[in-house]
């Protein structure tokens, strides 16, 4: 051992050797440009720092950013019967599920779940534009009557985030079943005397909102989110006129009374507890002392037991915590 191999060599190698560097550290605004770091992005749940875009953002963070502590618990969804219709266009179904599923690691184009915000207890339901543009099929309509049924056994409020591309063509009229099917499931909430919640995120198109997606009690948008039926292309070329400026945007829609409120992402969750409790009947939320609602308090059942409900928030005990899948 001498000089050369102590001190040239590795001063040589450090030279010449290319540091590898992840390929995922930073992100491009889709509005802006801005180059964004991934945890700043991440802290500010995938919303440009910059110009303030919202891109899209998976089901599990999302929930991670909404329920108390980041805890939840999956609710379990049939699952259906695999490629019905033996659909194949430039690949095969199954091909584009399995392709889909590596990408985004989960199972399908919808999350469910349970677990408390500002400790009200509610089910959760998230669809993931990653997953094939979060398109509507017979695994989703499975998800949102499992939500509607797991909302009415425990008597919770139920809170859906959407976005989607609409019905999935690779299974055809059983996709279109989907719309009649979650209608159904959502009228369970209302017999039930339930609140249904709708969050629409960008984008919001095709049979979801004609289904499940416009039929909340209250209706609520991400900024600039694309909310519509068919889209604006489709409909310049159809009427062959230029669409007014924002058109089917949500502040349009806000303005046309079909929405009632855009809330930014990162102020979502308060906006929620506030409206679920005052839907529920129950105090609002003070800082650094959290009412701690039972499940029993989460069914309306008139004014006496409203005011029952709110008397007793305060001394029932807190709920166990939940476990996150």
């Amino acid at each position: 051992m001498n000089w050369i191999t102590n001190y040239m060599r590795p001063r040589i190698n450090s030279i010449f050797s290319r540091r590898e560097m992840p390929e995922n550290l930073w992100t491009k605004c889709d509005e802006c440009g801005s180059m964004l770091f991934h945890r700043e992005m991440s802290q500010n749940l995938n919303v440009c720092t910059n110009c303030g875009h919202h891109m899209n953002i998976a089901p599990r963070a999302r929930f991670e950013a909404l329920f108390d502590g980041g805890t939840f618990t999956e609710v379990a969804v049939p699952a259906p019967k695999p490629d019905p219709l033996h659909f194949r266009d430039q690949k095969r179904y199954p091909d584009r599920l399995k392709a889909a599923q590596k990408s985004t690691g989960e199972k399908e184009a919808m999350l469910v779940a349970t677990g408390e915000i500002g400790r009200t207890p509610i089910v959760a339901a998230a669809q993931d534009f990653s997953f094939m543009a979060g398109s509507m099929g017979m695994y989703v309509g499975n998800a949102i009557i499992a939500a509607a049924e797991q909302a009415v056994k425990l008597k919770r409020p139920l809170i859906l985030f959407s976005a989607a591309g609409g019905a999935r063509m690779q299974e055809g009229i059983l996709s279109l079943m989907q719309m009649p099917r979650t209608t159904v499931a959502i009228q369970m909430l209302k017999e039930a005397g339930l609140p249904y919640i709708v969050v629409l995120t960008h984008p919001t198109t095709g049979g979801v909102t004609a289904s499940y997606a416009m039929l909340g009690d209250v209706q609520i948008a991400e900024p600039n989110a694309l909310i519509c039926f068919a889209g604006p292309r489709v409909i310049e070329q159809t009427i062959r006129e230029k669409l007014p400026e924002g058109f089917q945007r949500a502040e349009y829609l806000l303005d046309h009374g079909m929405l009632d409120r855009v809330t930014p992402r990162p102020q979502m969750r308060e906006e929620l507890i506030t409206i679920t409790r005052m839907l529920l009947g129950l105090p609002p939320v003070i800082a650094g002392d959290l009412p701690a609602p039972t499940l029993e308090e989460a069914e309306p059942q008139g004014a006496e037991a409203t005011a029952k409900r709110a008397a007793d928030a305060k001394a029932a005990p807190a709920p166990e915590a939940t476990t996150k899948k």
